[in-house]
């Protein structure tokens, strides 16, 4: 009898580990590849504001995700995604692209990486933890996300969303984001999820 209840017991532990693994191996940090071309949408914003562009290299950081930064996030994520309401380029300003801050309230999902950006630098977030990154859907179109890099991986801020969530939970396929080191240097980007995970490209 006690044979057998340290098998069952054995076979339990076993059970529970294989269910955890999942969990322990979750990819929270994205591959990051050789640098590529900036959008044109970011080259032309710094040509409007060349104060925010005209910045040196700096070492990278992540912010360390305290219960306090975690509502922060929240709370601008909210904020903006309550206050702009959504416009096409072609609509609000008669171009197909142009990255712009949505000061007049509409805007496209660049815009509001912009302004979320630019709230949680005014609050002291560090630049080189606030990544402006171009992703596609499922069906293959382009999208802007803000990726916020911390200690407890990459999570993303989206107009789509008032959730935030690591990178790997989403549908998206990354193609390219800021370097951390410098905002007009821009990086390619690999997704180690399985196939089944990621959003088909076009």
């Amino acid at each position: 009898m006690k044979n057998n209840l340290r098998g069952i017991l054995a076979i339990a532990a076993l059970a529970s580990a294989v269910t955890a693994a999942p969990a322990a191996a979750e990819v929270v940090y994205i591959s990051v590849g050789e640098s590529t071309r900036a959008p044109i949408g970011w080259v032309e914003f710094c040509g409007e504001h060349p104060r925010e562009c005209n910045v040196t290299s700096t070492a990278p950081r992540d912010v360390v995700l305290t219960s306090k930064a975690w509502k922060d996030l929240q709370r601008v994520n909210r904020h903006v995604n309550d206050r702009i309401k959504p416009m096409t380029d072609l609509e609000h300003h008669g171009v197909v692209e142009k990255w712009s801050y949505p000061d007049d309230g509409y805007g496209d999902c660049e815009d509001y990486v912009l302004l979320k950006r630019r709230m949680l630098m005014e609050a002291g977030w560090p630049r080189e933890a606030l990544l402006i990154t171009v992703v596609r859907d499922r069906k293959g179109d382009g999208h802007a996300v803000l990726t916020v890099k911390t200690d407890q991986g990459e999570f993303v801020l989206d107009n789509q969303s008032q959730d935030i969530v690591l990178w790997s939970e989403t549908s998206y396929r990354f193609v390219k984001r800021q370097s951390q080191s410098d905002p007009n240097t821009w990086v390619s980007l690999g997704d180690p999820r399985p196939a089944v995970a990621t959003a088909a490209s076009r």
